[in-house]
């Protein structure tokens, strides 16, 4: 929704939070929050009055949560200094605020509200987006997912989706992670790809009535229930295992995820 020939207006903290309220976003209750903060700026606070505002909306009984993943995985992940600039500003912001907890995994989240501790604690490195991780437990707790200026290729909840499924598809890839103080590298099969066609999506939930539409800030916005997402991946992955993925020679990534199929 950005205006062209004109400089953006600024909003307010409280100008977003009502935005939030009439979007859907429940008070009470966790939200998942993936997005770009350019989309939606310029807001007043910059990437805290952003977070300010996802915290007025959800009140003080809400769960607040966003991705707070490594960008490097040959350093050694400490989750009280690895940055995840990859993430956005606003999730890079978030993970060091007071009060804001942070799973101890390089595929990290990071949550701040009652469920916060729940959500968090004891982020298995093997099983990056499974039922026993961050977003696994999101979902468990009939999480809401926001869009905020970001399609579906950022939203990590159709991953479990792919895991529930028991996809073939895995890449092997290594996380560097501290054991006694000293870094070691942990193998894994990761569900990985561009992710592009997790656009898909739009039109699944759209045909359903499962995803609210509307601005925040000077973002188009997307909100959804974790729960809602998963069962509509599920449906259309047991149909196809391969759905998410570009066809044949037409995307790197999809290719490698392709080629890993037994």
């Amino acid at each position: 929704m950005a205006e062209t020939g004109m400089a953006r207006k600024t909003l307010t903290p409280d100008q977003l939070a009502v935005q939030l309220l009439q979007l859907g976003v429940k008070p009470g209750g966790v939200l998942v929050v993936h997005s770009s903060f350019s989309s939606v700026g310029p807001v007043t606070g910059g990437p805290e009055g952003l977070i300010e505002a996802l915290r007025a909306a959800l009140g003080q009984a809400g769960t607040l949560v966003m991705p707070s993943m490594s960008d490097d995985d040959e350093q050694p992940f400490d989750r009280r200094r690895t940055p995840c600039r990859g993430m956005g500003i606003v999730a890079e912001t978030f993970w060091q605020l007071p009060g804001v907890l942070r799973s101890d995994s390089p595929h990290a989240f990071a949550a701040i509200g009652p469920s916060a501790h729940a959500i968090t604690q004891g982020h298995p490195v093997e099983v990056p987006h499974g039922p026993d991780s961050p977003i696994g437990r999101a979902y468990d707790l009939d999480a809401q997912v926001l869009l905020l200026g970001v399609g579906h290729d950022a939203n990590t909840t159709v991953h479990l989706a792919e895991y529930l499924a028991s996809v073939r598809y895995r890449l092997r890839k290594y996380a560097t992670v501290l054991h006694d103080a000293q870094p070691i590298r942990v193998w894994y099969g990761e569900i990985d790809h561009c992710c592009a066609q997790f656009s898909l999506m739009d039109a699944w939930l759209d045909a359903k009535g499962l995803q609210l539409h509307g601005p925040v800030g000077h973002a188009q916005a997307q909100l959804m229930q974790a729960r809602d997402v998963v069962a509509t991946a599920l449906a259309h992955l047991r149909e196809n295992e391969t759905v998410f993925l570009h066809p044949a020679r037409a995307c790197i990534e999809c290719d490698a995820a392709r080629a890993s199929l037994p």
